[in-house]
């Protein structure tokens, strides 16, 4: 596949972080550009009012002619989130098309670049954004496809003119597999996706055999403590080959030094909040300084640095309410957001609404979902988003609330969650998951901030 053919490319899914980044991209190239998604979004809206027309009725007819025609100048990309059963992706087939998945057509997109992909079962989003941010910011440059919309830029892709490209390399799916980066980072390898692996041995195998796909000469920047080979080892405290030492809160913010073998970066301020958020900066700046970018510009990136939507997003901050909403949907990313909520807001009563994402991941997590949802004085837990997937008997909403630990828990619909915040006004609220819990976010936002 040669890149610099395509003409139109069709995106099958496109409504999903990765392969909208994937759509701006080939459009900001001067592609006809189009898709097919199953539900409009706020993200498919938008992708229509930039010149990506978007259907959203499994119907082939609806498909414009220009993207029917196999050939060297037209891409179909299409994501395996999508049923094989989809009448669009089996009508492609049958006219002839080569179908590729958004992990390989990122493989062709950074093939001949300086490529830094950043992977892990979690972090991997706030990372590589951060990364991007600096390189950005320092005036380094680079292109980047990220797993979230990164709020200094209000954007899931960014374009360069130089050859360097920041790429969230995802493991579902072994998609990452595909790529053959110049620096690889592993955030985190905690047992996930297990409907895929199987177990967190054949998860740790395939990191293993991405970062074995560096290129020769490559750097492979890995968290402290996991069992992979690694050039450079990080971590939010020692003992690594780099760290943060002396962090502290000072009106709410988190200020850290960052510590190496030859000296330390003091007083450095990370503009999202969270210790696990400042191991991610490590790796960031990690990568920061071997690309020789001056540490003054590495300290104002930090500082100035937004964050991704839907991490750690601050929607309602003020004297009566707080309201924070999180993408957090894996038990040690909850540990992780709750942690540093309850840091932050340690004398505020904490109400956590929960949407579990895929019956696989609850299953398989329920007891340590279950630890970690105890941290909240109040749950209320909302029933299981299946995405992908079909009801598992005895994995459902209930099953799991009855393993927490809690004497203020139940089970809430969308409409009762809205309910809940209109009558009580919780002073400490988040809202935490991947499935369409975001949609709650606006009418939360608008109750807490009528009287």
């Amino acid at each position: 596949m040669n890149i610099d053919n395509i003409k139109q490319v069709y995106l099958i899914g496109v409504g999903g972080i990765g392969m909208s980044a994937l759509a701006r991209y080939f459009r900001h190239l001067g592609c006809l550009v189009a898709g097919y998604d199953k539900t409009e979004t706020a993200l498919t809206v938008q992708l229509g009012a930039e010149g990506i027309p978007v259907i959203y009725l499994d119907d082939f007819d609806l498909v414009a002619d220009a993207f029917k025609t196999a050939g060297e100048h037209t891409l179909i990309i299409y994501t395996p989130a999508v049923p094989g059963g989809l009448d669009i992706l089996n009508q492609f087939q049958r006219l002839g098309h080569t179908l590729y998945k958004r992990s390989q057509v990122l493989g062709f997109i950074s093939r001949s670049r300086f490529t830094i992909a950043v992977a892990g079962t979690h972090g991997k989003t706030t990372t590589s954004t951060l990364v991007a941010h600096l390189l950005k910011d320092s005036g380094y440059d680079c292109s980047a496809f990220l797993g979230g919309i990164s709020t200094n830029y209000n954007s899931n892709v960014l374009f360069s003119e130089n050859d360097v490209v920041v790429v969230e390399a995802d493991e579902y799916d072994r998609s990452f597999l595909t790529l053959h980066p110049d620096v690889a980072v592993v955030t985190s390898a905690d047992a996930d996706h297990l409907d895929i692996y199987g177990d967190k041995a054949h998860l740790e195998e395939s990191f293993n055999l991405f970062l074995h796909q560096l290129q020769a000469g490559g750097t492979a920047i890995v968290k402290a403590g996991l069992p992979f080979e690694a050039t450079i080892r990080y971590a939010a405290d020692g003992p690594a080959d780099v760290y943060a030492e002396n962090i502290h809160i000072v009106d709410g913010a988190f200020f850290f030094d960052y510590v190496w073998s030859g000296g330390r970066m003091g007083g450095l301020h990370l503009g999202v909040p969270g210790k696990h958020n400042i191991e991610n900066a490590v790796a960031a700046i990690t990568i920061a300084r071997q690309l020789g970018i001056a540490a003054a510009d590495i300290r104002r990136a930090l500082s100035s640095f937004a964050g991704v939507k839907r991490r750690f997003e601050y929607i309602v901050k003020a004297d009566h309410s707080v309201y924070i909403d999180d993408y957090a949907h894996h038990p040690e990313e909850l540990r992780a957001f709750l942690s540093a909520v309850k840091q932050l807001y340690p004398t505020k009563k904490l109400t956590a609404v929960f949407q579990p994402h895929l019956y696989t991941r609850t299953r398989d997590f329920a007891d340590e979902f279950a630890a970690v949802l105890a941290m909240a004085d109040t749950l209320l837990l909302m029933d299981i988003y299946p995405a992908r997937e079909l009801p598992i008997d005895g994995v459902d909403a209930p099953m799991l609330l009855g393993k927490v630990v809690s004497e203020d828990k139940r089970i809430v619909s969308a409409d009762d969650v809205k309910d809940y915040v209109r009558a009580h006004r919780p002073e400490l609220l988040v809202t935490m998951g991947a499935g369409d819990i975001d949609l709650l976010v606006k009418p939360l936002k608008s109750i807490l901030e009528h009287a």
